[in-house]
């Protein structure tokens, strides 16, 4: 399922790169989502990217994570429909999609010329469903640096928090930040008992 999510993003996000229709009609406006009703931004904006730098390292962190996340959910799904986790995990990556978007949908739904691309929150989501099961694990920042997942993730975290508050640059913080915290409590929906697994590995490391 990966693979496809890649596929079909690049895809659109190809396509839109020269069809300013495109980008109008499926990026994501809070203005025409609620004062106009147009839901379905919360979604087709996730497939949408500004540019091929954006595109290629969001579907990069994807194709290393992704398949990751799906092999987990078979295992954490309940007996009877773990055959099912390649939907579950489509449906975990669009619900990223959407979760992330909505404190900006309701910050900035009076600013009708406010606009956001890209699959960054889902992207956060599917690395921090990763750290949850690998706290210690590193996770090579700007594929050179390795640091452990857990302190990434608090650093990841703080910094996108930071960001948001300042609003100084034209990146979507609050995405990114929402986006991380939905993918790492979302195992707790399939299993609340999970916790004790993330305490459990959080507490094994050793110097």
């Amino acid at each position: 399922m990966t693979y496809i999510i890649i596929a079909f993003t690049a895809l659109i996000s190809i396509q839109a790169f020269n069809r300013s229709d495109w980008f109008s009609k499926l990026q994501f406006n809070a203005y025409q989502v609620y004062h106009k009703n147009e839901l379905y931004r919360l979604i087709t904006h996730g497939f949408l990217h500004a540019n091929w730098t954006h595109l290629i390292v969001n579907m990069l962190v994807l194709f290393f994570f992704g398949p990751y996340a799906e092999k987990q959910l078979r295992v954490i799904l309940p007996d009877g429909i773990q055959q099912w986790h390649q939907l579950m995990f489509l449906f975990f990556y669009l619900a990223s999609i959407v979760v992330a978007s909505l404190i900006t949908l309701f910050k900035q739904k009076e600013q009708v010329w406010y606009n956001a691309v890209g699959a960054s929150g889902a992207v956060s989501a599917i690395i921090f469903f990763f750290i949850f099961f690998n706290p210690w694990e590193m996770i090579y920042f700007y594929g050179i640096l390795p640091v452990p997942g857990i302190i990434m993730g608090t650093i990841y975290l703080a910094y996108s928090h930071i960001m948001s508050k300042r609003g100084t640059d034209n990146i979507n913080h609050d995405a990114h930040f929402v986006g991380a915290v939905f993918g790492f409590i979302f195992p707790l929906f399939i299993n609340v008992r999970l916790i004790f697994l993330f305490l459990d590995r959080l507490l094994s490391f050793s110097f």
